[in-house]
């Protein structure tokens, strides 16, 4: 992209892309960030797990009286 827009020149001045690759230097490295992703899958699986639970334990026919054991 040119410093030149159709209204006039870039308010940045042209630090945009420094500033872009500055950004990128402090952030996490790419197997940091590898690492918060495969977290946050197994975060979202627990939370599967245990949603699926609450189903299955919902979708238990409820159960009219009470049982006794016969001899």
């Amino acid at each position: 992209m040119s410093e030149q827009s159709g209204t006039g020149k870039c308010m940045c001045m042209g630090a945009g892309p420094a500033l872009t690759q500055v950004m990128e230097n402090l952030g996490p490295s790419e197997a940091v960030r590898s690492h918060f992703k495969a977290a946050r899958v197994e975060f979202l699986k627990g939370l599967r797990a245990m949603i699926d639970s609450k189903i299955q334990d919902l979708s238990k026919p409820e159960q009219k009286g009470s049982t006794i054991p016969v001899e």
